[in-house]
């Protein structure tokens, strides 16, 4: 994705500093901070290479960054997790960070609409030898998601589900997941600061698709703060995560 210099400037007045990173931090010193102190040093091999490799990409902005991973990974081996779902892709970062999470017989079923984005890391992923532990579906994931529920025994069998997929369809994923993840089991919506236009004033010069699913976002971070059947956890790491743990 190219920007404009309108939008590169537009970024500036949503908090963003360098669009090399999707960290709400104000200060692109301290983000780095942390990458050079915590994250770069304990990241695999392979999600380096792999970071490396998206980062080339045109559309590396829609990449995990690496402290998110990083989390993730921490996330799924407090939980003991061996069944997990992720709902958007990409190259593959979060994914061979979840892959290499899980224990050997761990599986992730994996949907994404573009089966060409997810090819351009796989090698990668090989190489780390996890691969086998990924079920890949091409295709809407909303459709996919309806033929797992007609199978009753497809309901709360997931550990953890992590969605980074269309904005717009967010709400319309939850109503989902959460009868597929387990009691106690975890949901992950990446995204949900929506690059700090979350607070901003419904005038503010946003970027053109930051302005597009600004509402969406908001709708669900408003659904998931009064749903009753998760407790919630909304962290500003990224973009912005929010971690859901289903109670009921």
């Amino acid at each position: 994705m190219t920007l404009t210099k309108e939008e590169e400037q537009q970024t500036q007045l949503i908090g963003h500093n360098d669009l090399a990173h999707k960290s709400l931090l104000q200060s692109d010193a301290l983000y780095q901070y942390i990458l050079d102190t915590s994250v770069h040093p304990r990241e695999h091999e392979k999600l380096k290479e792999l970071r490396e490799m998206t980062e080339k990409h045109p559309w590396n902005l829609m990449a995990t960054p690496p402290d998110e991973g990083q989390l993730l990974s921490m996330l799924l081996k407090l939980m003991n997790a061996k069944h997990t779902m992720e709902i958007g892709v990409y190259t593959g970062y979060s994914l061979l960070s979840t892959a290499l999470a899980l224990p050997h017989d761990g599986k992730i079923l994996a949907l994404d609409v573009n089966r060409e984005y997810y090819e351009l890391g796989l090698p990668i992923i090989q190489k780390a030898g996890v691969s086998h532990k990924i079920d890949f579906r091409e295709g809407p994931a909303l459709r996919l998601l309806d033929d797992l529920l007609k199978d009753e025994n497809n309901k709360g069998i997931f550990d953890f589900i992590f969605v980074d997929a269309d904005k717009d369809n967010y709400l319309n994923y939850h109503k989902r997941v959460i009868e597929l993840v387990k009691i106690g089991g975890l949901i992950g919506y990446d995204n949900t600061l929506w690059n700090g236009s979350v607070v901003a004033p419904p005038d503010a010069p946003l970027m053109g698709y930051v302005k597009r699913y600004r509402g969406h976002v908001m709708e669900l971070n408003k659904y998931l703060a009064q749903d009753s059947r998760i407790e919630i956890c909304q962290l500003p790491v990224g973009d912005g995560i929010t971690l859901c743990r289903r109670v009921i």
